[in-house]
């Protein structure tokens, strides 16, 4: 019996000190997604602002661009996915990774050949276990993006897009993040980055209605080249913070999850302890009763 207390004794101490690291690393992450959020939403509408007015000069001009015409056939697809340097989030970068693979398995069904560029250690590291290739690789800061890195990102991708496919270059790429919805909910989003295929904000005008007049100095191929890396730069950033945003609340959430584990363990352990020690009481008591008996009986 008192070898069974001494091991729920060692089970609720370090119940007690893994609730104690759990819990630091709960407040830890809700100080900082307070700033996270506000990276974010500092952030979102520059990159809705950009993107419309990339697709204002798409939608009412007539020039063939290279970033926003697709080709008649794509052979490579480049897959962007941004996961955090750090575990202990929950199913925060194994649902990104996820979809990376549907999205994977899709596009060789279209005939089309994937490169990943990955940004974490955790993308790295399931990519490396598993001993597939990648093109390139992130890491650091992804808890605290900054634009430097962004700018990088930016710039690999887009120089891998103006490639030719023969020459190891891309068609189109994807882009998959967490997008931060709230401090219980992430969603993974699967975004189409290039050619450009979603016109937000601009509408279908209908048939009685005016078209706006658009005048674009020097030209629309210049005003193009020049919108389009900072469309980029924009969009790859915006997914970094709300990578970084989700990534926050769900280490809460799972930290918090774990501290209320790790209560129970300390309830249910100290109440088997308890049980433990009645019992050992209880024999004591009777061993002392039988031994007085015991010696009644030899008088």
């Amino acid at each position: 019996m008192g070898a069974q207390l001494r091991v729920y004794r060692q089970k609720i101490r370090s119940a007690q000190t893994t609730k104690k690291i759990t819990r630091a690393m709960e407040l830890i992450s809700a100080s900082r997604i307070q700033k996270a959020q506000a990276r974010v939403a500092a952030s979102t509408p520059y990159a809705r602002a950009i993107t419309r007015a990339v697709s204002a000069v798409a939608t009412y001009s007539n020039v063939d661009h290279v970033l926003t015409t697709e080709p008649e056939k794509i052979e490579r697809a480049a897959i962007v996915i941004f996961s955090s340097d750090r575990g202990l989030a929950g199913a925060f970068n194994s649902n990104v990774l996820k979809e990376s693979e549907k999205l994977a398995e899709l596009l060789r069904s279209q005939g089309k050949e994937v490169v990943y560029f990955l940004i974490g250690r955790k993308a790295q590291g399931y990519f490396s276990f598993r001993r597939r290739a990648f093109e390139r690789v992130w890491t650091g800061n992804t808890d605290a993006p900054e634009f430097e890195q962004a700018k990088e990102v930016a710039d690999a991708i887009l120089e891998s897009f103006l490639r030719d496919a023969s020459d190891g270059g891309v068609d189109e790429i994807h882009i998959i993040y967490n997008r931060f919805v709230s401090m219980l909910t992430q969603e993974p989003q699967v975004v189409r980055l290039l050619p450009l295929e979603v016109v937000e904000g601009v509408e279908e005008p209908d048939r009685t209605q005016v078209l706006p007049l658009y005048e674009f100095e020097p030209d629309v191929g210049t005003v193009l080249d020049a919108l389009l890396p900072v469309y980029i730069e924009s969009r790859i950033f915006n997914a970094m913070l709300q990578s970084a945003a989700s990534k926050h609340a769900a280490t809460q959430k799972a930290m918090k999850a774990a501290s209320d584990n790790a209560d129970k363990l300390i309830t249910d352990y100290t109440r088997l302890a308890n049980n433990a020690r009645q019992a050992e009481i209880t024999q004591q008591i009777s061993e002392i009763v039988g031994g007085a008996d015991a010696l009644s009986s030899a008088k």
